[in-house]
C-alpha cells in the first residue's frame, strides 16, 4: 500500500510540474504564458528551494532540474498556494488531501527533484496546452565526492561531502 501511495503523490507532482514546463517551451512564435515566470519565481523563492535549473534533452524531452534543501521544504513547496493552484489547472476535477512522501525519512537531507516530459504534438493554435505522451518525476539526494571544475551544475548552496571544486585557470595550467 506504501508504495502505491508514493506512486501516487510522484505522479501528481509530476503532473503539475509537467504543467508548469509545458509553460516553459511555447513553439517559436508563440510568448510563454503570464502564469509561467510567476511560478518558476515562487519555486525559487520558496524557503529551502536551492536553486532550479530549466532544459531539453536530445530526445525532445523538457525537464526542471529543483533541487530542495530536505524533504520539508519540498512538502511545503507542494502545499504552497501556488502549486496548489497548477495542480488544479491541470486536474481540475482532482483533490490532492494527502500528505507527501510519507516513506521518506524525514532527515533525508538535500534533494533533486528532476521532473522530464514529452509531448504528443504543438500547442494548437488557439490554445497554449499541448498533449503530454509521457512524464516523469524523480527524487535523487548527493552521494559523496566528484570533481566541479570552473563550476558545477547543483547550486553552490548545495553542500556536497568530499566534492573537490577546482578552479578552471589552475586546472588549464594557468596562473590568475
Amino acid at each position: 500500500m506504501k508504495r502505491a501511495t508514493v506512486r501516487t503523490f510522484a505522479a501528481a507532482v509530476a503532473m503539475t510540474l509537467a504543467a508548469v514546463v509545458a509553460w516553459t517551451w511555447p513553439s517559436p512564435a508563440q510568448a510563454p504564458p503570464e502564469g509561467f515566470p510567476r511560478v518558476l519565481a515562487a519555486l525559487r523563492a520558496s524557503p529551502g528551494c536551492l536553486g532550479v535549473e530549466t532544459g531539453q534533452t536530445a530526445s525532445g524531452r523538457q525537464v526542471i532540474f529543483a533541487w530542495f534543501d530536505n524533504k520539508q521544504s519540498l512538502v511545503n513547496w507542494y502545499h504552497s498556494d501556488v502549486h496548489q493552484r497548477a495542480m488544479k489547472t491541470v486536474f481540475p476535477g482532482q483533490t490532492f488531501d494527502r500528505q507527501p512522501l510519507p516513506d521518506l525519512p524525514d532527515n533525508s537531507g538535500p534533494i533533486l527533484t528532476i521532473v522530464s516530459v514529452s509531448f504528443k504534438d504543438s500547442p494548437k493554435a488557439d490554445s497554449i496546452t499541448r498533449s503530454i505522451a509521457s512524464i516523469g518525476i524523480e527524487l535523487y539526494g548527493p552521494l559523496p565526492g566528484g570533481v566541479a571544475v570552473g563550476g558545477r551544475f547543483a547550486p553552490a548552496a548545495l553542500k556536497v561531502p568530499g566534492l573537490r571544486e577546482i578552479d578552471l585557470t589552475t586546472a588549464q595550467g594557468q596562473s590568475r
